[in-house]
């Protein structure tokens, strides 16, 4: 009767309902019976004994940059491994839809921190497609592991349209026909199926490459009216702009805010980078929420992604996108292809003076909190700094923790590692954000920033934090709104099929053992990304926590092992929004 059977497992439906032990068979890619009895398991090819398990729907992660990835190795095993069996690509406006292999290369190379000649090789090599819709198709003839959908980026059709050089000028106003064919390739892809379209602000996301580099991403220039005649067809259609934001001015933050009131319209649903408890303005938290509620109240349908753990960084050296947020540290960044000339800059001493003057400029809003005293050397060539701090380094040295940090970085480079937490440090902060309704669960950026930060298993860690407050008897919200809120919240805010395990639904699940939501979610690890020629990236590896995962009915992994099935034939679709 069945392809597969799970028994004797807590069966979580993904609504938020009380979860209860069934079993559940799977036929044909769907949840063909939910019973509380035993399943006649005759001629079953896979049997899971989950007794003392959870069995939830699959996580679904709404903010990734798996745009190039996805193209080289669509298994996405590092996602897949801790539960998440749907992805949504095109984030923070950028996305390979339209732009070709170099303008890909110089979006997405530096801003997410992705091998720029990789970017550009996988682009050269693989696109077949000229319109969302062939995109899609194409996306389909991989062999996808995790269910894929996506948003348009902003950034990718202004640079299709206007050419990226034009696209990135602040005198340059697109042209009627310009802006004609944003709206037409807006409206395409949302035919094909778009949850949306993805828009950036902000101004510390610069442009790799040597023809516009520096410059700030193309959807930063567009005009007001520009943004409004494609925030229109998303209100039409009743499809999500991903806004991000400029955070250092609150009119972007306003404004993007507030496009979610329909007035006489229908309200638009605006997803917002992001809600963070920023340890450089504590104070900010308390907006976040506040806002929601407000605009929520009188009509709009907003959310503020928010990612429901530390917002823990690494980084080699001065190699890091919180260093674009100031302008020293964008000097030094611009440099990153001209190794001496950067060296130099580092021990000039005009430079360090206006380097020190921007760490110790304690006014305006800021996403790094510029402390060196909480920023620790976890490795270097000199094996006396490890362990330490840049702040007690330069103690130690008589010296600015500015000058303690450059002179290690001019004399060890990328070769300086060291770790800080930005955000998302004081629980009692996390946990209200986890149960606020204007809040998204997401934000992982996973696919991106590959040496500074590993979130693939953001979910399994939000539900060790209400699994052990429960167990402590200090519950901040129960272990089934936990997974409603990763799961079906998700998809149907989005109009996905998927986020739910009832009968008729996708068997996109996932076997967790609550008993391993244990300290191994928060371990050191790295493994190689043999598409981009060897890379150490930073991952998780929890693999006792995760006991199977399912994605269209397929067993794809389980306890540290991917099933055959996993890279070499299609489980995942590209999912559509009606």
């Amino acid at each position: 009767m069945f392809d597969s059977i799970i028994k004797n497992g807590r069966w979580f439906d993904g609504t938020g309902a009380a979860s209860a032990v069934r079993h559940l068979g799977v036929r044909d890619g769907r949840v063909a019976e939910i019973s509380a009895a035993p399943l006649d398991e005759s001629g079953c090819g896979t049997v899971v004994d989950a007794a003392g398990k959870w069995v939830i729907p699959g996580i679904l992660d709404i903010h990734t940059h798996y745009d190039v990835e996805v193209l080289l190795e669509p298994a996405l095993t590092e996602s897949v491994r801790h539960g998440v069996t749907t992805i949504l690509l095109g984030s923070c406006s950028l996305s390979t839809v339209h732009v070709d292999a170099e303008g890909a290369g110089d979006l997405f190379g530096r801003v997410e921190a992705i091998p720029r000649q990789f970017v550009i090789d996988a682009i050269g090599d693989l696109k077949t497609w000229n319109s969302a819709g062939e995109y899609a198709a194409a996306l389909e003839r991989l062999p996808l592991g995790p269910n894929v959908a996506a948003f348009l980026g902003h950034s990718d059709i202004r640079t299709a349209a206007m050419g990226l050089d034009r696209a990135t000028r602040k005198e340059v106003k697109p042209t009627a026909g310009e802006l004609e064919a944003m709206q037409r390739n807006l409206i395409e892809a949302l035919d094909a199926g778009f949850v949306g379209m993805s828009s950036q602000q902000l101004l510390f996301d610069k442009i790799d490459g040597e023809l516009c580099r520096s410059r700030t991403l193309p959807s930063t220039y567009a005009t007001t009216r520009e943004r409004h005649r494609l925030n229109a067809i998303l209100r039409q259609r009743d499809r999500a702009l991903q806004g991000g934001p400029d955070v250092t001015h609150p009119q972007s933050v306003v404004s993007m805010a507030m496009s979610t009131l329909g007035l006489w319209r229908n309200p638009l649903k605006v997803s917002l980078l992001s809600a963070a408890d920023l340890k450089a303005d504590p104070r900010i938290a308390k907006v976040f929420p506040i806002t929601a509620r407000l605009l929520n109240r009188f009509g709009g349908n907003l959310r503020w992604q928010q990612l429901p753990v530390p917002f823990e960084v690494y980084a080699d050296g001065i190699d890091f996108v919180i260093f674009e947020e100031f302008g020293s540290g964008a000097a030094a960044l611009h440099l990153s292809n001209q190794v001496e000339e950067r060296r130099q800059l580092l021990q000039d001493e005009a430079y360090r003076r206006r380097f020190r003057k921007d760490y110790e400029r304690k006014f305006g809003t800021r996403v790094w909190h510029r402390d060196f005293f909480d920023a620790e050397i976890v490795d270097c060539p000199d094996e006396s700094v490890i362990g330490r701090t840049f702040g007690q380094v330069g103690a130690d040295r008589g010296a600015h923790p500015v000058d303690a940090f450059l002179d290690l970085v001019v004399e060890h480079g990328a070769k300086v590692r060291w770790r800080t937490t930005i955000s998302n440090h004081r629980e009692e902060v996390l946990n209200r954000f986890a149960a606020d309704p204007g809040m998204q669960l997401g934000f992982s950026d996973a696919g991106a920033h590959l040496r500074n930060m590993a979130f693939y298993n953001f979910g399994l860690r939000l539900l060790r934090r209400v699994y052990r407050a429960e167990q402590a008897g200090r519950p901040f919200m129960t272990v089934e709104h936990a997974v409603h809120r990763l799961t079906g919240e998700l998809a149907d805010w989005y109009g996905l099929d998927a986020g739910h395990l009832r009968a008729g639904d996708p068997a996109d699940l996932v076997v967790i053992d609550p008993a391993k939501l244990d300290d191994s979610l928060d371990a050191y690890a790295e493994s190689a990304v043999p598409c981009y020629g060897g890379l150490s990236r930073m991952v998780n590896r929890n693999d006792d926590t995760v006991n199977a995962v399912f994605v269209g009915g397929t067993h794809v992994f389980g306890n540290g092992e991917a099933s055959a099935e996993l890279g070499s034939r299609r489980t995942g679709q590209f999912l559509r929004t009606d």
